[in-house]
């Protein structure tokens, strides 16, 4: 079984900055897909950065040179590093990660539990 823990979230100023950790446990044999999602209230859950196996990686247009993320394969861990952060960067958010496990061809997703993040005066 793969276990994602986050870590990171809280309450910010505007313009302040965050850092949001995910880091998986378990059977995985190999990551194919890190991401960060975000679900704000009455809204959709949306892809805030995604990073594949490869290193590439795909922003929404609304963080694009305000967030970034990067991975530690060897710790299996994902990050958003989170600056300039404005009001309406304030949801739930989750991390996702495609895998496969020992002795699987098949890929699968996990989700994390999510952690809030407030941003606000």
């Amino acid at each position: 079984q793969v276990r994602l823990v986050e870590s990171g979230g809280g309450l910010v100023q505007p313009g302040g900055s965050l850092r949001l950790s995910c880091a998986a446990s378990g059977s995985i044999f190999s990551i194919y897909f890190m991401g960060w999602y975000r679900q704000a209230p009455g809204k959709q859950r949306e892809l805030v950065a995604g990073m594949s196996s490869g290193g590439s990686t795909n922003n929404a247009d609304s963080v694009k040179g305000r967030f970034t993320i990067s991975r530690d394969n060897a710790k299996k861990t994902v990050y958003l590093q989170m600056n300039s952060l404005k009001p309406e960067d304030t949801a739930f958010y989750y991390c996702k990660v495609k895998y496969s496990t020992t002795g699987s061809a098949s890929i699968s997703a996990s989700w994390g539990q999510g952690t809030q993040v407030t941003v606000s005066s």
